[in-house]
């Protein structure tokens, strides 16, 4: 065996063990979170004699932790520099806040149903853009059909914030990013905008091609 053939072989080996998890496979995930372990509470006395896993350093239980908001900042992130992307949310929900204060300040009706809560405005806004379905190529007898087929909950998140970010940058580039993320956030948070179409449309593609759905299982 040649020496570059040795080295090959053992970053294999190296590779997968680090592929491995350190628990075994009958310990179960902590529960960070102080409002699922409420929800839970019937549950977690079956816990009391399993082994739970530790939880990652990012995972916390103050009030200013938020899982949409982590994950927003992972998917803004390039190269690295999380501190950025950060800062170009916290800027985002302040332009969110500001501007439905000032919504708030010049209705002439009912001010308590502007919501000013820039965290709520983004959730509401990924649940409004979260696809169910999406369309996937099936090759069936030489013809290629665009087969609908059920997504998961995380990737239908995924999708939400990642369309919500291309919109962003695919406007006018002498516009800031908070600026315009801020937009596509307000905008998908009322049911509108492109991102909402987007998904609309998707969901639109998924109908017309139901006919061939029988195919994800042949």
């Amino acid at each position: 065996m040649s020496f570059l053939s040795r080295i090959a072989e053992k970053a294999s080996k190296l590779s997968g063990l680090r592929l491995m998890s350190v628990y075994p496979t009958h310990y179960v995930e902590p529960i960070v979170q102080k409002d699922k372990q409420l929800e839970q509470k019937s549950d977690l006395s079956k816990l009391f004699h399993v082994p739970i896993k530790a939880a990652v350093n990012k995972a916390s239980d103050t009030v200013f932790h938020d899982d949409t908001k982590e994950k927003m900042i992972n998917y803004i992130t390039k190269k690295g520099n999380s501190a950025l992307a950060r800062t170009l949310l916290s800027k985002t929900l302040e332009l969110i806040k500001r501007t439905q204060t000032e919504h708030m300040n010049l209705a002439k009706g009912d001010k308590d149903a502007i919501n000013t809560n820039a965290e709520t405005l983004l959730k509401q806004a990924v649940e409004n853009c979260r696809p169910l379905l999406q369309v996937t190529a099936i090759k069936r007898g030489g013809v290629t059909y665009q087969v609908p087929v059920p997504i998961t909950t995380k990737r239908s998140y995924f999708l939400a914030m990642k369309w919500l970010l291309e919109a962003a940058r695919e406007k006018e580039r002498k516009v800031s990013l908070p600026e315009k993320l801020a937009w596509e956030i307000l905008d998908a948070a009322h049911g509108q905008g492109r991102v909402v179409k987007r998904k609309d449309d998707l969901h639109r593609q998924c109908e017309s091609n139901r006919a061939y759905a029988h195919y994800r299982w042949s």
